[in-house]
Order: C-alpha cells, then structure tokens, then sequence
C-alpha cells in the first residue's frame, strides 16, 4: 500500500466513523483468524468459525476499498 493511501485510510478513519468501525471490525478478525490458524486441527465447529470469519473479514475489506475508492474520486 502506497503512503499516500495510508494518509488517507488515517484520514478516512477520523472522518467517518463507518469507515472506522469496519477498519477496527477487519483488525480484530484478523487476529481471529491468526488464533485459529495457530491450531495444528480444529474442530468441525472451528472450521465453520474460521470461514465465517473470512467471509465476514472480507465483506469488510469490500466495503473499505468501495468508501475508499469513492473518496479518491
């Protein structure tokens, strides 16, 4: 990621609260997902968790880069 995208992504996070709550949302899966991957085998129930997580981190990550791209405009 450019620097410039990093000021803005900063910027972005202090202007509107949406964007900033999906950027909090996006780091605190994350570090979901770097527990559960820690994990030699998980659990069918696991499993299910950790997809959802992805799904539910990427649908965030979607709508990040959608805000941040209409910003750029």
């Amino acid at each position: 990621m450019e620097e410039q995208d990093l000021g803005l992504i900063q910027h972005l996070c202090d202007a509107s609260p949406r964007y900033r709550r999906l950027y909090e949302e996006h780091v605190l899966l994350e570090r979901e997902l770097v527990v559960l991957d820690q994990q030699q085998h998980l659990s069918p129930e696991e499993e299910f968790q950790r997809k959802k997580v992805q799904k539910l981190k990427l649908a965030g990550k979607d709508e990040m880069e959608q805000i941040l791209r209409s910003f750029k405009r």
